[in-house]
């Protein structure tokens, strides 16, 4: 005979209609009463008790973007799946729709305007420079349903082979390295620029951070607003752009003004040594860090590198969590729900995976895997695990074992070719020919001193 056992476990959950109300182990950072609060507060609470809860509708938007590939009959499904033996009544999809619609967007604004801002870590060396908090800001696009009523607020990317399939809105987020936790987020059609979208991120900015961006951030104008904020830059801008030299530095690097500004520029030629062979260009980076001493122009260079941090996060945001997938909505404001709902589950997964890199001394938190906690998190979803705190506090959790048991290897130099992942034609990709692989690198930087 097979020796066999027998595995039971206790799941607890909010009782009655309210039970589905859940995100598995990551209701513990979106727990129930700060959700109630949020309804309240936007007048959102249902006047009577419904099948559907407005508290149980939040969690399944938001469970939404954890499953983007299935429906939302579906992952009503996966939220009650571990809650076998509870008489809950699966509501058809209509209802559901009528839920989400009842809800609106305001609430998942309020959700994320209290749960963004710089994770909590004691890896202070991973955010911070010289004293500094490291963020960075940029804008990516993200596609929508083509429905008439989208099509109404967003419109559609023109390109060559008649513009894009889809419409499409722009969001910009002002990112802390290392964590790359979200401090701030803004989105709109395509109409509005990344550069108007970063004089509104510009709200998020104080003394005490340091902002990477790159050149297209480089505008007098902004430059001047994002200074305002006491915040200090450094901005790449164009190699041939004009800037006065009022004074030279020991370090290579030399005072000028743009507008009312004064900056320092630094010049540097780096060479990337592959395998294949050594590629040089010319990098210009301008800052509001004056004192060459404090801030000398090689480590800013090399601090510039991480400005990246937010090209990564956008990754994992557009094909980690949607699967490269267009926005699910067909409504305007059942887009801005949904976009909402992603930085909320964006920011709830950074600040478990940042929880379990300081559990253990010395680990960064940017070797945590944000494919391993997304995948736990969904499984804990499925299971209806760890939705209410035990008696026994678990600091870490099973998302958190689960990435301290698949870290990622210490950050290496590498390069690799940019190409188009996806082209609006199939004669714009590159080519199988292309050189997809990732190779290690050696990287020399050389102050240049005597470009003007």
């Amino acid at each position: 005979m097979v020796d066999q056992i027998a595995i039971t476990r206790t799941v607890r959950v909010a009782a009655g209609v309210f039970a589905p109300g859940h995100l598995g182990e990551l209701t513990q950072f979106l727990p129930f009463e700060m959700v109630d609060e949020v309804l309240a507060a936007t007048r959102r609470t249902q006047q009577r008790i419904r099948l559907l809860p407005a508290r149980v509708v939040v969690y399944l938007v938001l469970a939404g973007c954890l499953f983007a590939e299935l429906g939302y009959g579906q992952v009503w499904r996966k939220l009650t799946a571990g809650l076998t033996g509870l008489d809950l009544t699966e509501p058809a999809s209509g209802t559901l729709r009528e839920a989400r619609q009842r809800l609106g967007s305001t609430p998942l604004r309020a959700l994320f305007d209290l749960l963004r801002g710089p994770a909590v870590t004691t890896a202070t060396h991973a955010v911070r420079w010289r004293g500094l908090l490291v963020t960075a800001i940029d804008g990516t696009t993200m596609s929508v349903a083509d429905a008439e009523a989208v099509r109404v607020r967003y419109r559609k990317q023109r390109g060559n082979h008649g513009g894009a399939g889809y419409p499409a809105l722009r969001l910009s987020v002002l990112l802390t390295c290392g964590t790359r936790s979200i401090i701030d987020a803004v989105f709109a059609p395509l109409g509005t620029s990344e550069l108007d979208q970063a004089r509104s991120l510009a709200r998020s900015l104080a003394a005490g951070m340091l902002l990477l961006a790159d050149r297209n951030y480089a505008a007098a104008d902004l430059i001047q607003t994002l200074a305002a904020t006491r915040a200090d830059l450094l901005i790449r801008c164009k190699n041939g752009r004009r800037l006065p030299v009022i004074r030279r530095y020991h370090d290579g690097s030399w005072l000028s003004t743009i507008g009312t500004v004064r900056v320092r520029v630094v010049d540097a030629e780096i060479s990337v040594q592959t395998i294949d062979g050594v590629r040089t260009g010319g990098y210009r980076l301008i800052t509001t860090l004056l004192d060459p001493r404090t801030h000398p122009a090689g480590e800013l260079i090399k601090l510039y590198h991480r400005r990246w941090e937010v090209e990564t996060a956008y990754l994992e945001i557009k094909s980690s969590i949607l699967g490269g997938r267009v926005l699910r909505a067909r409504t305007p404001d059942g887009i801005d729900q949904e976009v909402y709902a992603l930085l909320v589950v964006y920011q709830i997964l950074r600040n478990a995976m940042t929880d379990a890199t300081d559990s253990r001394p010395g680990t960064g938190p940017d070797r945590a895997s944000f494919t391993t906690a997304l995948n736990a998190a969904r499984d804990q979803v499925t299971h209806a695990a760890g939705v209410l705190a035990d008696t026994v506090i678990d600091l870490v959790g099973a998302i958190g074992r689960a990435v301290l048991a698949h870290l990622l290897p210490e950050r290496r130099i590498r390069v690799k070719t940019r190409m188009i992942k996806r082209s609006n034609s199939k004669y714009q990709a590159r080519g199988p020919n292309v050189d997809r692989r990732s190779y290690k690198a050696t990287i020399a930087i050389d102050i240049i001193t005597n470009t003007c």
